[in-house]
């Protein structure tokens, strides 16, 4: 319903980071697909998306909330979409969308090679 649109909607800002990913490792398990698209992100981090929502996440909160998801492990695929580069000046959206790839892969990696660590011992 319209009530909890709009509690989910203010989260992000009530919780903070930290709060969101722990709210994501209490519900998700592995293994896990993560897809973030980059317009939930401020259009000050990220203009150049089809459907800028103001209002969003900073490039900070993004990257610390994928970064508390270290614990989960068992991330076997991502993606970061919606970045569009006729919108896109100077680069910003790309090098943010470019950025949390980076870290998705990380922490994929990680979770791989802490699993294989885990089956040797």
């Amino acid at each position: 319903d319209a009530r909890r649109l709009q509690q989910l909607a203010a989260m992000p800002q009530e919780l903070g980071a930290r709060g969101v990913a722990e709210r994501i490792l209490a519900r998700v398990r592995p293994p896990v697909y993560v897809s973030i698209d980059v317009d939930v992100a401020d259009p000050a981090f990220a203009p150049g998306t089809g459907t800028p929502e103001a209002g969003g996440l900073t490039s900070r909160e993004l990257l610390a909330i994928i970064r508390a998801l270290r614990p989960l492990g068992g991330i076997v695929g991502c993606d970061v979409m919606e970045v569009s580069p006729p919108y896109d000046h100077a680069g910003i959206t790309a090098t943010l969308a470019a950025t949390l790839a980076y870290e998705l892969l990380c922490l994929a990696a990680l979770g791989s090679w802490s699993g294989v660590a885990g089956r040797a011992g």
